[in-house]
Protein backbone atom coordinates (compact mmCIF):
# COMPACT_ATOMS: atom_id res chain seq x y z
CA UNK A 1 0.00 0.00 0.00
CA UNK A 2 2.59 2.34 0.84
CA UNK A 3 4.30 1.37 -2.18
CA UNK A 4 1.22 2.03 -4.59
CA UNK A 5 1.11 5.06 -2.39
CA UNK A 6 4.70 6.55 -3.07
CA UNK A 7 4.40 5.55 -6.61
CA UNK A 8 1.16 7.60 -7.09
CA UNK A 9 2.68 10.38 -5.80
CA UNK A 10 5.64 10.74 -8.17
CA UNK A 11 2.33 10.89 -11.03
CA UNK A 12 1.42 14.05 -9.68
CA UNK A 13 3.65 15.98 -11.35
CA UNK A 14 3.16 14.71 -14.63
CA UNK A 15 -0.26 14.38 -14.66
CA UNK A 16 -0.54 18.28 -13.63
CA UNK A 17 1.79 19.27 -15.99
CA UNK A 18 -0.76 17.47 -18.97
CA UNK A 19 -3.69 18.50 -17.18
CA UNK A 20 -3.59 22.24 -16.58
CA UNK A 21 -2.72 22.91 -20.63
CA UNK A 22 -5.60 20.43 -21.17
CA UNK A 23 -8.50 22.14 -18.29
CA UNK A 24 -7.00 25.42 -20.08
CA UNK A 25 -7.48 24.61 -23.82
CA UNK A 26 -10.91 22.73 -22.70
CA UNK A 27 -12.18 26.30 -20.74
CA UNK A 28 -11.02 28.39 -23.53
CA UNK A 29 -13.05 26.53 -26.21
CA UNK A 30 -16.29 27.00 -23.26
CA UNK A 31 -15.07 30.72 -23.02
CA UNK A 32 -17.13 30.62 -26.48
CA UNK A 33 -20.40 29.50 -24.60
CA UNK A 34 -19.73 31.92 -21.79
CA UNK A 35 -19.41 35.05 -23.79
CA UNK A 36 -22.73 34.25 -25.70
CA UNK A 37 -24.67 33.67 -22.47
CA UNK A 38 -22.96 37.09 -21.04
CA UNK A 39 -24.00 39.33 -24.09
CA UNK A 40 -26.99 37.71 -24.91
CA UNK A 41 -28.03 38.42 -21.70
CA UNK A 42 -28.85 42.13 -22.00
CA UNK A 43 -31.46 41.25 -24.88
CA UNK A 44 -33.82 38.95 -22.38
CA UNK A 45 -34.73 36.13 -21.45
CA UNK A 46 -36.39 34.88 -24.97
CA UNK A 47 -32.98 35.13 -27.04
CA UNK A 48 -31.12 33.84 -24.21
CA UNK A 49 -34.28 30.99 -23.48
CA UNK A 50 -33.13 29.70 -27.60
CA UNK A 51 -29.37 29.80 -26.89
CA UNK A 52 -30.21 27.56 -24.43
CA UNK A 53 -32.30 25.28 -26.20
CA UNK A 54 -30.12 24.90 -28.88
CA UNK A 55 -27.13 24.56 -26.80
CA UNK A 56 -29.02 21.51 -25.03
CA UNK A 57 -29.51 20.17 -28.54
CA UNK A 58 -25.88 20.82 -29.72
CA UNK A 59 -24.65 19.17 -27.31
CA UNK A 60 -25.73 15.98 -28.11
CA UNK A 61 -23.84 16.23 -31.10
CA UNK A 62 -20.62 18.16 -29.73
CA UNK A 63 -20.76 15.38 -27.00
CA UNK A 64 -20.87 12.56 -30.09
CA UNK A 65 -17.99 13.99 -32.18
CA UNK A 66 -15.46 14.48 -28.98
CA UNK A 67 -16.05 10.60 -27.61
CA UNK A 68 -15.93 9.36 -31.50
CA UNK A 69 -12.19 11.32 -31.93
CA UNK A 70 -10.96 10.64 -28.26
CA UNK A 71 -9.26 7.74 -28.93
CA UNK A 72 -7.31 9.76 -31.77
CA UNK A 73 -5.22 11.16 -28.38
CA UNK A 74 -5.23 7.26 -26.82
CA UNK A 75 -3.67 6.05 -29.93
CA UNK A 76 -1.03 8.92 -30.77
CA UNK A 77 -0.08 8.47 -27.16
CA UNK A 78 0.64 5.15 -27.49
CA UNK A 79 2.85 5.67 -30.86
CA UNK A 80 4.31 8.61 -29.85
CA UNK A 81 5.42 6.70 -26.24
CA UNK A 82 6.88 3.81 -28.62
CA UNK A 83 8.73 6.55 -30.32
CA UNK A 84 6.22 5.05 -33.86
CA UNK A 85 6.67 8.15 -35.63
CA UNK A 86 4.89 6.62 -39.04
CA UNK A 87 2.02 5.70 -36.67
CA UNK A 88 1.45 9.16 -35.30
CA UNK A 89 0.95 10.39 -38.95
CA UNK A 90 -1.31 7.75 -39.98
CA UNK A 91 -3.64 8.17 -36.85
CA UNK A 92 -3.43 11.95 -37.71
CA UNK A 93 -4.09 11.38 -41.52
CA UNK A 94 -7.45 8.91 -40.62
CA UNK A 95 -8.66 11.23 -37.91
CA UNK A 96 -9.02 14.23 -39.96
CA UNK A 97 -11.16 12.76 -42.75
CA UNK A 98 -13.58 11.11 -40.08
CA UNK A 99 -13.71 14.26 -38.49
CA UNK A 100 -14.64 15.72 -41.76
CA UNK A 101 -17.22 13.35 -41.98
CA UNK A 102 -18.80 13.38 -39.01
CA UNK A 103 -18.48 17.33 -38.35
CA UNK A 104 -20.27 16.96 -42.20
CA UNK A 105 -23.41 14.37 -41.32
CA UNK A 106 -23.93 16.07 -37.77
CA UNK A 107 -24.11 19.29 -38.89
CA UNK A 108 -26.87 18.14 -41.58
CA UNK A 109 -28.60 15.85 -39.11
CA UNK A 110 -29.04 18.84 -36.67
CA UNK A 111 -30.55 21.53 -39.38
CA UNK A 112 -32.92 17.94 -40.23
CA UNK A 113 -34.34 18.21 -36.55
CA UNK A 114 -35.22 22.17 -36.78
CA UNK A 115 -38.88 21.58 -38.28
CA UNK A 116 -39.52 19.30 -35.50
CA UNK A 117 -39.23 21.63 -32.33
CA UNK A 118 -42.70 22.80 -32.74
CA UNK A 119 -43.59 19.26 -31.34
CA UNK A 120 -41.44 19.69 -28.61
CA UNK A 121 -43.99 21.86 -26.60
CA UNK A 122 -41.43 24.42 -26.71
CA UNK A 123 -42.41 28.69 -26.05
CA UNK A 124 -43.43 29.71 -29.14
CA UNK A 125 -42.28 33.38 -28.48
CA UNK A 126 -38.63 31.34 -28.55
CA UNK A 127 -39.10 29.00 -31.52
CA UNK A 128 -40.49 32.61 -33.34
CA UNK A 129 -36.58 33.99 -33.03
CA UNK A 130 -34.27 30.50 -32.87
CA UNK A 131 -34.21 29.22 -36.84
CA UNK A 132 -31.07 31.08 -38.01
CA UNK A 133 -29.05 30.72 -35.01
CA UNK A 134 -29.89 27.11 -34.74
CA UNK A 135 -28.69 26.54 -38.11
CA UNK A 136 -25.87 28.76 -37.77
CA UNK A 137 -24.65 26.61 -34.49
CA UNK A 138 -25.03 23.48 -36.54
CA UNK A 139 -22.38 24.62 -39.32
CA UNK A 140 -19.81 24.59 -36.09
CA UNK A 141 -19.86 21.55 -35.84
CA UNK A 142 -17.70 20.71 -39.05
CA UNK A 143 -14.55 22.89 -38.05
CA UNK A 144 -15.10 21.50 -34.16
CA UNK A 145 -14.79 18.23 -35.22
CA UNK A 146 -11.58 18.67 -37.74
CA UNK A 147 -10.06 20.74 -34.20
CA UNK A 148 -10.39 18.37 -31.93
CA UNK A 149 -8.26 16.08 -33.84
CA UNK A 150 -4.99 18.69 -34.22
CA UNK A 151 -5.96 19.37 -30.21
CA UNK A 152 -5.52 15.99 -29.57
CA UNK A 153 -2.09 15.54 -31.68
CA UNK A 154 -0.89 18.40 -30.08
CA UNK A 155 -1.84 16.77 -26.37
CA UNK A 156 -0.46 13.53 -26.89
CA UNK A 157 3.17 14.87 -28.35
CA UNK A 158 3.47 16.66 -25.14
CA UNK A 159 2.95 20.40 -26.77
CA UNK A 160 -0.17 21.32 -25.27
CA UNK A 161 0.42 24.66 -24.97
CA UNK A 162 0.20 25.27 -28.27
CA UNK A 163 -3.07 23.87 -28.79
CA UNK A 164 -4.41 25.95 -25.76
CA UNK A 165 -2.72 29.25 -27.74
CA UNK A 166 -4.81 28.40 -31.06
CA UNK A 167 -7.97 28.04 -29.67
CA UNK A 168 -7.01 30.94 -27.11
CA UNK A 169 -7.14 32.83 -30.74
CA UNK A 170 -11.00 31.93 -31.20
CA UNK A 171 -11.60 33.27 -28.06
CA UNK A 172 -10.00 37.09 -28.62
CA UNK A 173 -11.57 36.53 -32.28
CA UNK A 174 -15.54 35.68 -30.99
CA UNK A 175 -15.38 38.12 -28.05
CA UNK A 176 -15.23 41.21 -30.17
CA UNK A 177 -17.26 39.81 -33.24
CA UNK A 178 -19.73 38.52 -30.80
CA UNK A 179 -20.24 42.00 -29.34
CA UNK A 180 -20.61 43.54 -32.76
CA UNK A 181 -22.73 41.42 -34.35
CA UNK A 182 -24.93 41.14 -31.89
CA UNK A 183 -25.03 45.01 -31.16
CA UNK A 184 -24.66 46.16 -34.39
CA UNK A 185 -21.65 48.60 -33.88
CA UNK A 186 -18.45 49.37 -35.75
CA UNK A 187 -20.29 48.83 -39.60
CA UNK A 188 -21.27 45.54 -38.74
CA UNK A 189 -25.19 44.44 -38.78
CA UNK A 190 -26.97 44.22 -36.12
CA UNK A 191 -27.81 40.48 -35.96
CA UNK A 192 -28.47 39.85 -32.20
CA UNK A 193 -29.17 36.48 -31.18
CA UNK A 194 -28.24 35.06 -34.81
CA UNK A 195 -24.80 37.68 -34.82
CA UNK A 196 -23.52 35.59 -31.69
CA UNK A 197 -23.91 32.10 -33.59
CA UNK A 198 -21.95 33.83 -36.40
CA UNK A 199 -19.17 34.85 -33.82
CA UNK A 200 -18.19 31.42 -33.30
CA UNK A 201 -18.87 29.64 -36.57
CA UNK A 202 -16.18 32.32 -37.52
CA UNK A 203 -13.94 31.50 -34.83
CA UNK A 204 -14.09 28.14 -35.50
CA UNK A 205 -12.94 28.77 -39.14
CA UNK A 206 -10.01 30.98 -37.89
CA UNK A 207 -8.89 28.10 -35.24
CA UNK A 208 -9.19 25.10 -37.96
CA UNK A 209 -7.21 27.65 -40.60
CA UNK A 210 -4.30 28.09 -37.80
CA UNK A 211 -4.67 24.71 -36.56
CA UNK A 212 -3.46 23.26 -40.19
CA UNK A 213 -0.77 26.22 -40.88
CA UNK A 214 0.93 24.78 -37.90
CA UNK A 215 0.35 20.82 -38.94
CA UNK A 216 1.72 22.23 -42.73
CA UNK A 217 4.35 24.85 -41.61
CA UNK A 218 6.28 24.29 -37.98
CA UNK A 219 9.34 22.80 -37.66
CA UNK A 220 8.28 21.08 -34.71
CA UNK A 221 5.35 18.94 -36.60
CA UNK A 222 8.13 18.66 -39.64
CA UNK A 223 9.61 14.48 -38.37
CA UNK A 224 5.32 13.57 -38.64
CA UNK A 225 4.26 15.03 -41.52
CA UNK A 226 5.31 11.32 -43.19
CA UNK A 227 3.25 10.58 -46.13
CA UNK A 228 0.00 8.78 -45.72
CA UNK A 229 -1.84 5.75 -47.64
CA UNK A 230 -5.21 5.85 -46.38
CA UNK A 231 -6.69 2.39 -45.74
CA UNK A 232 -9.54 1.02 -45.00
CA UNK A 233 -8.60 -0.69 -41.56
CA UNK A 234 -7.10 2.60 -40.35
CA UNK A 235 -10.38 4.00 -40.67
CA UNK A 236 -11.91 0.66 -39.01
CA UNK A 237 -9.90 0.98 -35.80
CA UNK A 238 -10.44 4.69 -35.01
CA UNK A 239 -13.79 3.68 -35.29
CA UNK A 240 -14.08 0.78 -33.39
CA UNK A 241 -12.96 2.65 -30.48
CA UNK A 242 -14.50 5.46 -31.13
CA UNK A 243 -18.07 3.90 -31.51
CA UNK A 244 -18.24 3.09 -27.76
CA UNK A 245 -16.45 6.11 -26.49
CA UNK A 246 -18.48 8.71 -28.77
CA UNK A 247 -22.01 6.49 -27.06
CA UNK A 248 -20.88 7.05 -23.52
CA UNK A 249 -20.46 10.89 -24.64
CA UNK A 250 -23.81 10.28 -26.42
CA UNK A 251 -25.58 9.42 -23.33
CA UNK A 252 -24.65 11.80 -21.27
CA UNK A 253 -25.19 14.39 -24.01
CA UNK A 254 -28.40 13.61 -24.75
CA UNK A 255 -29.76 13.25 -21.90
CA UNK A 256 -28.55 16.45 -20.87
CA UNK A 257 -30.32 17.59 -24.23
CA UNK A 258 -33.44 15.87 -22.59
CA UNK A 259 -33.47 17.43 -19.39
CA UNK A 260 -33.04 20.79 -21.27
CA UNK A 261 -35.56 20.10 -23.51
CA UNK A 262 -38.05 19.33 -20.60
CA UNK A 263 -37.23 22.15 -18.77
CA UNK A 264 -38.22 24.00 -21.48
CA UNK A 265 -41.93 22.38 -20.75
CA UNK A 266 -41.93 24.65 -17.87
CA UNK A 267 -41.55 28.17 -19.37
CA UNK A 268 -39.03 30.35 -20.44
CA UNK A 269 -37.61 31.10 -17.13
CA UNK A 270 -36.75 28.21 -16.35
CA UNK A 271 -35.21 27.76 -19.64
CA UNK A 272 -32.90 31.14 -19.49
CA UNK A 273 -31.82 30.17 -15.65
CA UNK A 274 -30.88 26.76 -16.91
CA UNK A 275 -28.81 28.30 -19.77
CA UNK A 276 -26.93 30.41 -16.73
CA UNK A 277 -26.33 27.18 -15.09
CA UNK A 278 -25.39 25.00 -17.73
CA UNK A 279 -22.80 27.88 -19.26
CA UNK A 280 -21.02 27.65 -15.64
CA UNK A 281 -21.48 24.14 -15.23
CA UNK A 282 -19.74 23.37 -18.77
CA UNK A 283 -16.79 25.42 -18.02
CA UNK A 284 -16.30 23.62 -14.87
CA UNK A 285 -16.66 20.11 -16.24
CA UNK A 286 -13.56 21.07 -18.11
CA UNK A 287 -11.28 20.34 -14.97
CA UNK A 288 -12.49 16.71 -14.48
CA UNK A 289 -12.58 16.46 -18.55
CA UNK A 290 -9.05 17.76 -18.81
CA UNK A 291 -8.08 15.52 -16.10
CA UNK A 292 -9.46 12.25 -17.86
CA UNK A 293 -7.85 13.31 -21.10
CA UNK A 294 -4.63 13.74 -19.47
CA UNK A 295 -5.13 10.60 -17.72
CA UNK A 296 -5.90 8.78 -20.61
CA UNK A 297 -2.21 10.43 -22.17
CA UNK A 298 -0.22 9.44 -19.80
CA UNK A 299 -1.40 5.55 -19.28
CA UNK A 300 -1.00 5.25 -23.21
CA UNK A 301 2.11 6.82 -23.10
CA UNK A 302 3.12 4.72 -20.37
CA UNK A 303 1.85 1.40 -21.80
CA UNK A 304 3.61 2.38 -25.18
CA UNK A 305 6.65 2.91 -23.49
CA UNK A 306 6.13 -0.54 -22.30
CA UNK A 307 5.57 0.38 -18.13
CA UNK A 308 2.50 -1.46 -17.24
CA UNK A 309 3.15 -1.43 -13.97
CA UNK A 310 1.99 2.44 -13.72
CA UNK A 311 -1.18 2.63 -14.64
CA UNK A 312 -3.08 2.59 -11.08
CA UNK A 313 -0.53 4.59 -9.78
CA UNK A 314 -1.14 7.11 -12.69
CA UNK A 315 -5.25 6.31 -12.25
CA UNK A 316 -5.31 6.99 -8.46
CA UNK A 317 -3.30 9.93 -8.47
CA UNK A 318 -5.63 11.62 -10.86
CA UNK A 319 -8.49 10.37 -8.73
CA UNK A 320 -7.06 12.78 -5.98
CA UNK A 321 -6.67 15.59 -7.58
CA UNK A 322 -10.02 15.90 -8.99
CA UNK A 323 -11.77 14.99 -5.95
CA UNK A 324 -9.81 17.85 -4.04
CA UNK A 325 -10.90 20.52 -6.91
CA UNK A 326 -14.15 19.18 -6.99
CA UNK A 327 -15.02 19.91 -3.15
CA UNK A 328 -13.85 23.01 -3.71
CA UNK A 329 -16.64 23.69 -6.53
CA UNK A 330 -19.05 22.05 -4.76
CA UNK A 331 -18.71 24.78 -2.05
CA UNK A 332 -18.46 27.59 -4.24
CA UNK A 333 -21.68 27.09 -6.61
CA UNK A 334 -23.74 26.61 -2.72
CA UNK A 335 -22.35 29.49 -1.48
CA UNK A 336 -21.83 32.17 -3.76
CA UNK A 337 -25.23 30.80 -6.86
CA UNK A 338 -26.92 33.56 -6.80
CA UNK A 339 -23.91 36.01 -7.23
CA UNK A 340 -23.19 33.77 -10.22
CA UNK A 341 -26.59 34.40 -11.35
CA UNK A 342 -26.72 37.88 -10.95
CA UNK A 343 -23.24 38.81 -13.10
CA UNK A 344 -25.27 37.33 -15.97
CA UNK A 345 -28.94 38.71 -15.95
CA UNK A 346 -30.90 40.92 -13.44
CA UNK A 347 -34.43 39.36 -13.70
CA UNK A 348 -34.84 38.27 -10.13
CA UNK A 349 -37.08 35.42 -11.20
CA UNK A 350 -34.13 33.91 -13.39
CA UNK A 351 -31.74 34.56 -10.58
CA UNK A 352 -33.89 32.57 -8.08
CA UNK A 353 -34.54 29.52 -10.41
CA UNK A 354 -30.94 29.74 -11.07
CA UNK A 355 -29.57 29.65 -7.67
CA UNK A 356 -31.76 26.78 -6.89
CA UNK A 357 -30.25 24.84 -9.56
CA UNK A 358 -27.09 25.54 -8.67
CA UNK A 359 -27.26 24.13 -5.39
CA UNK A 360 -28.05 20.36 -7.15
CA UNK A 361 -25.25 21.32 -9.87
CA UNK A 362 -22.63 21.76 -7.06
CA UNK A 363 -23.50 18.25 -5.00
CA UNK A 364 -22.62 16.51 -8.26
CA UNK A 365 -19.48 18.25 -8.76
CA UNK A 366 -17.93 15.38 -7.15
CA UNK A 367 -19.55 12.61 -7.90
CA UNK A 368 -18.46 13.53 -12.16
CA UNK A 369 -14.99 14.12 -11.34
CA UNK A 370 -14.47 10.92 -10.10
CA UNK A 371 -17.07 9.13 -12.58
CA UNK A 372 -14.85 11.24 -15.71
CA UNK A 373 -11.16 10.12 -14.54
CA UNK A 374 -12.86 6.43 -14.56
CA UNK A 375 -13.84 6.67 -17.77
CA UNK A 376 -10.41 8.53 -18.88
CA UNK A 377 -8.47 5.88 -17.09
CA UNK A 378 -10.38 2.58 -18.63
CA UNK A 379 -10.41 4.22 -22.21
CA UNK A 380 -6.57 4.64 -22.23
CA UNK A 381 -7.17 0.74 -21.59
CA UNK A 382 -9.08 0.40 -24.43
CA UNK A 383 -11.97 -1.02 -21.91
CA UNK A 384 -14.87 0.72 -23.46
CA UNK A 385 -17.85 -1.54 -24.04
CA UNK A 386 -19.03 -2.14 -20.42
CA UNK A 387 -18.24 1.60 -19.38
CA UNK A 388 -20.75 2.30 -21.95
CA UNK A 389 -23.44 0.01 -20.56
CA UNK A 390 -22.69 2.02 -17.44
CA UNK A 391 -22.87 5.13 -18.51
CA UNK A 392 -26.30 4.20 -20.48
CA UNK A 393 -27.48 2.87 -17.27
CA UNK A 394 -26.54 5.82 -14.84
CA UNK A 395 -27.94 8.77 -17.17
CA UNK A 396 -31.09 6.92 -18.76
CA UNK A 397 -32.00 4.70 -15.99
CA UNK A 398 -31.21 6.68 -13.41
CA UNK A 399 -30.69 10.53 -13.81
CA UNK A 400 -33.46 11.68 -16.15
CA UNK A 401 -36.35 9.28 -14.68
CA UNK A 402 -35.39 10.35 -11.18
CA UNK A 403 -34.75 14.07 -12.54
CA UNK A 404 -38.27 14.36 -13.78
CA UNK A 405 -39.39 12.54 -10.30
CA UNK A 406 -37.65 15.40 -8.37
CA UNK A 407 -38.74 18.24 -10.84
CA UNK A 408 -42.66 18.10 -11.16
CA UNK A 409 -44.00 14.95 -9.31
CA UNK A 410 -42.34 16.32 -6.51
CA UNK A 411 -42.39 19.92 -7.01
CA UNK A 412 -38.67 20.93 -7.15
CA UNK A 413 -38.89 22.16 -10.38
CA UNK A 414 -35.64 23.21 -12.90
CA UNK A 415 -33.08 22.00 -10.36
CA UNK A 416 -34.51 18.47 -9.58
CA UNK A 417 -33.37 17.82 -12.78
CA UNK A 418 -30.24 18.00 -12.10
CA UNK A 419 -30.60 16.52 -8.63
CA UNK A 420 -31.46 13.18 -11.12
CA UNK A 421 -28.09 13.78 -12.45
CA UNK A 422 -26.13 13.82 -9.29
CA UNK A 423 -27.57 10.40 -8.44
CA UNK A 424 -26.73 8.72 -11.70
CA UNK A 425 -23.39 10.32 -11.44
CA UNK A 426 -22.75 8.83 -8.10
CA UNK A 427 -23.91 6.13 -9.29
CA UNK A 428 -21.93 5.54 -11.83
CA UNK A 429 -19.34 7.21 -10.30
CA UNK A 430 -18.96 3.91 -7.73
CA UNK A 431 -18.89 1.21 -10.65
CA UNK A 432 -16.34 3.01 -12.47
CA UNK A 433 -14.23 3.39 -9.98
CA UNK A 434 -14.27 0.11 -9.09
CA UNK A 435 -13.63 -1.57 -12.05
CA UNK A 436 -10.45 0.53 -12.54
CA UNK A 437 -9.21 -0.45 -9.17
CA UNK A 438 -10.43 -4.25 -9.17
CA UNK A 439 -8.99 -4.72 -13.01
CA UNK A 440 -6.73 -1.85 -13.50
CA UNK A 441 -3.22 -4.58 -13.81
CA UNK A 442 -5.30 -6.90 -15.67
CA UNK A 443 -6.76 -4.50 -18.23
CA UNK A 444 -3.14 -3.06 -18.30
CA UNK A 445 -1.06 -6.52 -19.51
CA UNK A 446 -3.63 -7.40 -21.84
CA UNK A 447 -3.61 -3.82 -23.53
CA UNK A 448 0.12 -4.81 -24.07
CA UNK A 449 -0.99 -8.40 -25.78
CA UNK A 450 -0.33 -8.01 -29.48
Amino acid sequence: MNSLYRRSRAEIAGLVGLAVPLVAGLTTSSLIMITDTWMLGPLGAVPLAAASLTGSVILILWAAVYGFMTPVGILIGRAFGAGDVARVASVVAHGRWLGLGIGIALAALMVTVLPLLPFAGQPREVLDVIAPYWITMALVLVPYSINLVFKQLLDAVDRPWTGVAILLIAVVVNVPLNYALINGVWGFPRLGLTGAAVATLVAEGIALLVFWAYWRLAPAMAGLRLAVRLRRIGFTEQSKEGVPVGLQYLAEGSALSVAGVLIGLLGATALAANQIVFSVASVLYMLPLGMAGAVAIRIAQALGSGEPDRVQPIGLAAMSLVTLWTVLFTTTLIVAGADIAAAFIDDRTVIAAATAMFVAVGIMQIFDGIQSVSLGALRALLDNRWPTLVTLGAYWLLALPFGWLFAVPMGFGAAGFWGGFALGLAVAALLLLRRFIGSGSRLAAAALTP
